[in-house]
């Protein structure tokens, strides 16, 4: 067979042209690091490599969003350990102060100094986050959530709460309504309430009840309705009770003793001292009282109470305190609530940061599985692929210096 020598020079041109495209196509994974330069190296691993990305990248914004999650969820449990603190030592200074033993101005003083301990408190309800949004508003994060009107602090924002996607299944809570940690707290024991009329006149001191059985509770208003007669020229006190929803009595001429159970449809109480005739004590269900009212009552009692003005203003009084520390204590059950549910959403989140580290980690093994070059291969082959090329230059050479012209 003939071969000219154009297909000679065409041949050898084109095999060294792909010998340097082999070299340099291994000189560029190893200055790379990487094994496919395009998709076309290995279409499957850079399909597979592409959604191994996207799932490390995806993985990498969890992360993130668990970051954030943790510090709001972290600075609102802060900020209600602060807030329990505060509520403990208003606590403090009230049965400090139910003991009767302050004089007026010390009741006075104690009255301004747990006015700035309301301000605190608000100040504490109204806490942002570092960059602007309040810890506890709602979906509005840019919302004042507790603002004075109508001469109480009111909740003006909502109750949604913000949520971030911290797992592909996952959403937590960054954020809680302020009206459920600082206004929805029930008074009395939380079932229902025992309060004394303003107008009664003898000494009888209230206690907050406890439930005897939840089934025999109806949500009714009740009154009882105490009166004093003389037998036998001693004084005897009896007691009505009577179900204001519906009107009717449940019993009358009931005798009194301080201290004993006083007991009806599930309810049981107990009032300690002397009602005076024509005295009421009202039992309504529980309703929702903010924290800010329960310490602007017990502000107003300590101001305009008087403890040592007899039997009749000793009783109101003590019957104020009681329930501003009721209520207090009610509303430190329910922010001890919350931030058990702080507690368990940062154990969560420390829980999926653990897992996302792991997750991470594999997808960057199964990407440099995937993409990275071997490089004890590529250095073998860099070697091997140089000598084929200088091999294939040498016998061109060779090959394009045979000339018939060299033998005549």
């Amino acid at each position: 067979m003939r071969v000219s020598s154009r297909t000679v020079f065409e041949t050898n041109v084109n095999q060294l042209n792909q010998q340097q495209g082999k070299l340099l196509h291994t000189q560029q994974q190893l200055g790379s690091g990487r094994r496919m330069l395009t998709p076309a190296d290995d279409p499957f691993a850079s399909s597979r490599a592409l959604e191994v990305s996207q799932s490390d990248a995806a993985n990498t914004q969890f992360v993130t969003n668990r970051n954030s999650a943790k510090y709001s969820t972290g600075l609102a449990e802060t900020i209600l350990n602060s807030v329990t603190s505060l509520l403990q030592d208003v606590r403090t200074s009230a049965v400090g102060d139910g003991s009767g033993v302050l004089t007026t101005p010390d009741r006075l003083a104690l009255a301004e100094d747990l006015k700035g301990r309301l301000d605190e408190l608000v100040g504490l309800a109204n806490t942002t986050d570092g960059i602007g949004n309040y810890l506890f508003s709602g979906y509005q994060g840019r919302t004042l959530p507790f603002v004075k009107e109508h001469g109480g602090i009111q909740y003006v924002s909502d109750d949604g709460q913000r949520f971030v996607q911290v797992d592909s299944s996952r959403q937590l809570a960054t954020s809680d309504s302020g009206a459920d940690i600082f206004m929805r707290i029930k008074n009395g024991n939380g079932k229902f309430s025992v309060d004394a009329s303003n107008s009664n006149v003898g000494s009888g001191v209230t206690s907050q009840g406890v439930v005897t059985n939840p089934a025999w509770l109806t949500g009714h208003d009740y009154k009882l309705a105490f009166e004093v007669n003389n037998v036998d020229g001693m004084p005897c006190t009896t007691y009505d009770v009577i179900d204001l929803t519906t009107s009717q009595y449940l019993s009358k001429g009931n005798n009194f003793e301080s201290g004993k159970a006083i007991n009806f449809d599930g309810v049981q109480m107990d009032i300690k001292g002397e009602p005076g005739d024509c005295d009421e004590f009202y039992v309504t269900p529980s309703e929702n009282e903010s924290l800010f009212k329960t310490m602007a009552d017990l502000i107003y009692t300590l101001k305009s109470g008087n403890p040592m003005g007899g039997s009749t203003a000793a009783a109101q009084y003590t019957n104020g305190v009681n329930r501003a520390l009721n209520n207090l204590d009610r509303g430190l059950q329910n922010i001890s609530t919350i931030r058990t549910n702080l507690g368990s959403r940062l154990r969560e989140l420390d829980s999926l940061q653990v897992t996302g580290e792991d997750l991470g980690l594999q997808y960057k093994n199964k990407l440099s599985e995937l993409q990275d070059v071997d490089f004890n291969k590529a250095v073998s082959d860099l070697n091997l692929q140089q000598s084929s090329l200088t091999a294939a230059q040498k016998s061109f050479k060779q090959v394009s210096d045979l000339s018939l012209f060299n033998y005549l």
